[in-house]
């Protein structure tokens, strides 16, 4: 009997552990390259400072740190709400840039019509979803619900149409909206060298796993945004590789 007891404990011991390294795998795959991974470290370094301060008797410094932690959870909720709003988003989601044909056709028609626009310089913000819903961000914009095309992009984009200023989100191989509004960022805040739609394609990709291209119309180049990273001066090669990866990447 006892050894059945044992047997039975050291299975949902084995259980109890997996479920919770799997949780933490998760975790640390949803903050990984991004910003949280900073601030946690400040919190380690907080409470390695902590523990020091209470072994050499730091009475002062200790019992700051003390109201400090008391806190704790507030402030990790403060800090990382923009984060803990996505790893909830991505709850129970599993929609993926899939390669099918008809996936493949629409990626190509995508990669032509920046080519033609960074060839053009004609100015243009594309935010294509994955798993994180843009439904607020579509909603703010013009619905057009169109298989997406070159034509089509090309035709949105022109500097002598209305739904030119503002960005396309492109929702399952399909233009879902334009003239969309995006939340700034507040990277190259005040610098000239990025302009308005760097920072609206980095601020979409920082509180979603969107993938957020933009063409620039003043040097004619073409820019990836992925989890608050951008990459820039991208030749067709790469734009098409880095686009690709951030597609197929799960999220």
């Amino acid at each position: 009997m006892n050894t059945v007891l044992d047997i039975q404990n050291f299975w949902r011991e084995i259980l109890d552990i997996g479920l919770v390294a799997l949780i933490y795998y998760y975790l640390i795959l949803l903050i990984r390259g991004t910003r949280a991974v900073a601030v946690i470290y400040g919190l380690v370094f907080l409470l390695l400072v902590y523990y020091a301060s209470a072994q050499l008797g730091l009475l002062t410094l200790n019992w700051l740190l003390t109201k400090f932690l008391d806190y704790i959870f507030l402030v990790v909720i403060i800090l990382f709400q923009g984060d803990i709003r996505k790893a909830l988003a991505q709850v129970g989601t599993g929609r993926f840039w899939r390669r099918s044909k008809e996936g493949e056709e629409t990626f190509e028609q995508l990669i032509d019509a920046v080519m033609a626009m960074t060839a053009s310089r004609t100015g243009a913000i594309i935010v294509i979803e994955k798993n994180v819903p843009l439904g607020d961000v579509i909603e703010r914009g013009v619905s057009i619900d169109a298989k997406l095309s070159k034509e089509l992009l090309m035709t949105i984009f022109h500097p002598d149409t209305p739904l030119h200023d503002g960005a396309v989100v492109v929702r399952q191989g399909k233009v879902a909206a334009a003239s969309c509004i995006l939340p700034l960022s507040a990277k190259f805040k005040g610098q000239t060298v990025f302009g308005t739609r760097h920072r609206a394609a980095l601020g979409i990709s920082e509180e979603t796993d969107a993938v957020a291209i933009v063409v620039s119309e003043e040097r004619g180049e073409v820019s990836v945004a992925v989890n608050g990273r951008l990459t820039s001066r991208l030749s067709e090669t790469g734009f098409r590789k880095v686009v690709r990866a951030a597609l197929e990447k799960p999220s």
